[in-house]
């Protein structure tokens, strides 16, 4: 804790120290997780940097600007050390993560080379599958069990052997799955009673997803969503994972598109540029652009992404400028792209007396080299709020997510920059440092330097 008085001295924590190895679950041992498992070995060999990464780079301002102080964020807040993580997962193919990284071509051969036995040494897990939720895929290597809550249960044995094998105390789970059918929250849904019933009862509406977060909740491990699925957010789970003080996170990791948006999308706001429309399309050729070619997978995707500009815009405060624009989201399975996917977007704005202007953004970017470092700050932020004691809904995590989870009263923030400081300020809020406002008005207007606030 730190020795500077806080402005929410009941919310700084006494953090649990770091003891021991992290396990690290991931569903889908696909493109996303082997980048980010790769990457993680590459840098533990000193042959590749962290890019990307908030908690391996990023130093955050502490105290005032006329007497600051700059700490990298893994030396602010005790963060597990990259050499401590231990990888395991599921996946509804055999392929271990060498093979699977070379199937994903996202990462050079000659950059997986140096750590190929480091990857073939994880094989997934038979995985959590129901073909109904993910079309376009036929999975080989499934679980089976007669009831739903049975194959909870096989989760949780692999998990408490995998626990057991390595002996570990910690664990995050991270879905980096296939997109799922779009579907809404029901009666099921609403209670863990009714939930654990539904897994007694086969419910058609609980999906694999949601089966691996009651799994990991259960288990006492964090669980963040990356995927526009619905699970982690249902109140059935969110009240497991308050009840359990299991923090949870999510959905739909940030990467390509989005963050564009989230950026530009303030820029207008801040300077009362109108919009008039927005279209949004998508090339990409790897396994997550052929689910995607499903109507229903998209669905999610196209709710997540499309949520995103009325949340940052907010049309019903300014009806003149944002009330009527049009909004199109597409996205196109092209295989020979691969991972690396293209965003185009058309951004018809409107400037003064009504004037038309044009944005045109082409972001050719590579979907899992984005989401591997998200990952990575995701597994390290999940462990820290698990020693810190902090269970139940993560807002403050929401920089990494297209469609935040929030307390149900509470709508979440979708502004990057917002978001980048709710994260900072709770850190520093952990820890004991004052949060940042940046008003910097007293600089101004006669106060002494020692009694500037930041």
């Amino acid at each position: 804790m730190s020795e500077h008085s806080s402005f929410y001295p009941e919310l700084t924590r006494d953090i649990t120290p770091v003891e021991g190895k992290l396990g690290v679950l991931l569903p889908g041992l696909g493109a996303v997780s082997t980048t980010l498992i790769a990457g993680v070995y590459l840098v533990n060999k000193g042959l590749a940097e962290p890019y990307g990464s908030l908690t391996q780079m990023q130093k955050l301002r502490l105290g005032k600007r006329t007497h600051p102080r700059f700490m990298p964020i893994k030396a602010l807040v005790p963060l597990a050390d990259l050499r401590d993580l231990v990888f395991g997962g599921w996946d509804i193919f055999p392929e271990d993560a060498y093979q699977s990284a070379c199937i994903a071509g996202v990462l050079p051969p000659e950059m997986l080379a140096p750590i190929r036995k480091e990857l073939e040494a994880i094989a997934p897990w038979p995985g959590v599958f129901e073909q109904a939720y993910v079309r376009k895929l036929h999975g080989t290597h499934v679980k089976s069990g007669s009831t739903k809550m049975e194959l909870a249960e096989a989760l949780v044995r692999d998990i408490e052997n995998f626990m057991s094998i390595h002996g570990l105390r910690r664990a995050v789970m991270i879905w980096c799955g296939s997109t799922e059918v779009y579907s809404e929250a029901g009666p099921t849904h609403q209670t863990l009673e009714a939930f654990e019933r539904g897994l007694k009862d086969n419910a058609p509406e609980i999906s694999p997803s949601m089966i691996y977060t009651y799994a990991a909740i259960r288990s006492g491990i964090a669980f963040a969503n990356g995927a526009p699925n619905l699970s982690a957010e249902i109140p059935a789970l969110v009240e497991l994972a308050t009840k359990r003080g299991v923090p949870v996170a999510g959905k739909d990791f940030k990467t390509g598109q989005t963050l564009l948006k989230t950026v530009i999308a303030p820029g207008l706001k801040a300077r009362m540029l109108g919009l008039q429309g927005w279209f949004s399309t998508n090339i990409l050729g790897n396994r997550d652009g052929e689910v995607l070619d499903d109507p229903g997978s998209f669905r999610g995707k196209e709710v997540t992404k499309s949520g995103v500009l009325d949340a940052i815009l907010q049309p019903e405060l300014y009806p003149d400028l944002y009330g009527r624009y049009y909004h199109k989201v597409r996205i196109e399975y092209y295989p020979p792209r691969g991972d690396a996917k293209e965003g185009w977007d058309n951004i018809d704005i409107v400037g003064w007396l009504g004037l038309p202007m044009q944005i045109k953004v082409n972001f050719l970017c590579r979907d899992s080299i984005l989401a591997a470092p998200i990952v990575l700050d995701l597994i390290l932020f999940l462990d820290l709020a698990q020693r810190a004691g902090i269970g139940g809904v993560q807002e403050w995590l929401s920089f990494y997510f297209k469609s935040p989870m929030a307390r149900p009263d509470l709508k979440p923030e979708h502004d990057l920059f917002i978001q980048h400081l709710k994260l900072t300020n709770t850190l520093r809020i952990l820890v004991g440092e004052e949060v940042l406002d940046h008003s910097g008005l007293d600089y101004y207007m006669g106060g002494q330097p020692e009694d500037t606030p930041t």
